[in-house]
């Protein structure tokens, strides 16, 4: 069993950014300029906000922050978007997820500039996606596809089961793990909740991506011998030895997989890095 290592990984992405970011400066180049919209005060939500700015930081991008009560309304939400996608020294927008119940999410993904969602859930970008198109794709498949890539994982003709079916992971990952390209050429199968027999469409895949946010749920009898595992979970369980009270686990047990598999991704550690470390290249990709 090897580790798929994610956190090296976006590491060596950064790097790769920031070098090109500074040949950038030297040239006098615009610098990518990545802005975040922040509503109300979720916990979680200004963790991963205060991680992203941070590694703005680290590689030279500019950022911005843009913060709003729980109380905004959605039609001044949605002008504040018009007005960040005529600012032309803006490059990448994301709005981050969850907002408040009075908004439509779907008004708010789709009031941003197609061409400023590093993100990649416009459906322009889906769309595009799904033609085979260049666009930005969505963060956590595309750090799928990067540690795919990294590893030199074969693909083409395996058969990739994907367990769970949102339209930022589950979704979006079965379309590009079919695509004609590397990664890609698998023969995809999309299980969710009401797919019955999990097991019996998990046992017979050579790559598992499990994105379904149940914690522990695929467990050694429901993993083939020599078969790749992508643990996109990430959830939080109890554990009264840990000082926060809990620990985070995927949605695969780790500790009876391992041993089974032939490659897996750790969480936390494996997919988690790579969708900042993609978010940015979404970014870069923007300002060229």
């Amino acid at each position: 069993m090897q580790i798929l290592d994610g956190k090296a990984l976006s590491i060596k992405i950064k790097n790769q950014i920031k070098e090109e970011v500074s040949r950038k400066k030297d040239s006098g180049a615009s610098i990518p300029h990545l802005c975040a919209i922040l509503v109300g005060n979720d916990p979680a939500s200004e963790t991963y906000v205060r991680n992203k700015i941070k590694s703005c930081e680290e590689i030279g991008f500019k950022s911005s922050l843009f913060r709003y009560e729980s109380s905004i309304s959605e039609a001044e939400l949605l002008h504040q978007i018009d007005v960040i996608n005529n600012d032309p020294d803006i490059h990448g927008l994301l709005v981050q997820l969850p907002l408040p119940k009075h908004i439509d999410v779907s008004k708010v993904v789709e009031k941003i500039d197609y061409r400023k969602d590093v993100d990649g859930f416009h459906p322009m970008n889906i769309g595009r996606m799904a033609k085979n198109l260049p666009c930005a794709l969505p963060a956590t498949p595309y750090g799928i596809l990067k540690i795919l890539e990294e590893y030199n994982i074969e693909t083409k003709g395996k058969n990739c089961v994907v367990v769970g079916r949102s339209q930022i992971v589950g979704s979006p990952i079965s379309i590009l793990m079919s695509r004609p390209a590397y990664p890609g050429n698998a023969t995809v199968t999309v299980c969710h909740s009401h797919t019955i027999d999990l097991a019996s469409y998990t046992r017979k895949a050579d790559i598992i991506i499990a994105a379904v946010g149940i914690p522990q749920l695929i467990k050694a009898d429901m993993v083939k011998e020599g078969a790749v595992i992508i643990d996109v979970g990430m959830n939080r369980i109890d554990d009264a030895s840990k000082k926060s009270g809990f620990r985070l686990v995927g949605d695969v047990d780790f500790n009876e997989v391992k041993d089974k598999c032939s490659y897996i991704t750790p969480v936390p550690g494996g997919v988690g890095p790579m969708t900042i470390a993609c978010l940015l290249l979404n970014t870069l990709q923007a300002t060229n």
